[in-house]
């Protein structure tokens, strides 16, 4: 599907890092969306194995591979997702333009 996610070479980076020392039986990551959270929703990543997983979108990118949960589809599409370092953190951001508000602490969105 054209325009679901797009994946900074910054964020592929780090996948590939993470990727690196997964369990074995991983060959990808898995972005999904809980409902949780201050703001009713938040994503989540989990390593992923493609073939145990057949209706997933794949995303292909810089040498990684990305599923995105079916379910999660219509939450993500349009969206980037990132990978920043600042001073304190470190983690992966969703710059999502189907948010219409977020928590204070960032951890969570509303549709």
């Amino acid at each position: 599907m054209n325009n679901l996610l797009l994946i900074t070479t910054t964020a592929s980076k780090q996948i590939k890092k993470i990727l690196s020392d997964a369990p074995k039986e991983a060959d990808s990551i898995v972005i999904g969306v809980d409902k949780s959270g201050c703001s009713g929703y938040s994503y989540k990543l989990e390593f992923g194995n493609s073939s145990d997983l057949k209706n997933y979108e794949i995303i292909h990118q810089d040498g990684v591979k990305v599923l995105i949960d079916p379910k999660a589809i219509m939450f993500l599409l349009g969206s980037t997702m990132d990978y920043r370092t600042d001073q304190l953190s470190s983690r992966f951001i969703f710059e999502n333009p189907n948010e219409k508000n977020t928590c204070g602490c960032g951890e969570s969105f509303s549709i």
